[in-house]
């Protein structure tokens, strides 16, 4: 399966909870997806409200057949420019307040050819920021790198969760 086809397929797999946008996104990410979730929690009445409660999640989905040409590998220095250009895009939209409980970035590279070193950069990442101690809630940055020849996939620690998003691909 070429890295266009495994796009295809994780993107519809984020349209049920997430607003998936492929057009009008900014170079050089090849699609979007946003997660906002609200809720509030009440004591016996409406007038009474004990919690305000925010939770939001970015995701910039990347494959080297747009941009860098489906020949060309995916390198050490190019995952880690993907990831702070998706870090601070990310931080950009957080608006922290007493009610922001998290606003998390994740970063999915697909591509045909990935080096080792670059595996290597993926499972070191580490990416957190705390807003007011962590009462006006928090930041953190996840990452999945996937290999569409050969179906190689690495993760860093606080995206292991999606390895599951291309176990069947």
């Amino acid at each position: 399966m070429n890295s266009n086809g495994a796009l295809e397929k994780i993107l519809h797999s984020f349209e049920r909870y997430y607003n998936v946008s492929t057009e009008g996104v900014a170079a050089p990410f090849s699609a979007e997806a946003i997660f906002n979730s609200h809720s509030e929690q009440y004591f016996l009445v409406k007038a009474a409200k004990t919690a305000d409660i925010d939770s939001n999640e970015f995701v910039f989905f990347y494959y080297n057949g747009e941009i860098a040409g489906a020949n060309s590998a995916m390198t050490a220095g190019k995952i880690e420019e993907l990831s702070n250009i998706a870090w601070e895009r990310g931080l950009s939209r957080v608006t922290p307040y007493y009610g922001h409980r998290n606003s998390d970035v994740t970063l999915i590279i697909l591509s045909d050819k990935i080096d080792d070193e670059s595996f290597k950069k993926i499972k070191k990442l580490n990416l957190y920021k705390s807003y007011k101690f962590g009462l006006y809630g928090w930041s953190s940055f996840r990452a999945l790198a996937y290999e569409t020849s050969t179906g190689r996939a690495a993760t860093n620690r606080r995206g292991s969760d999606l390895k599951k998003l291309v176990a069947s691909l």
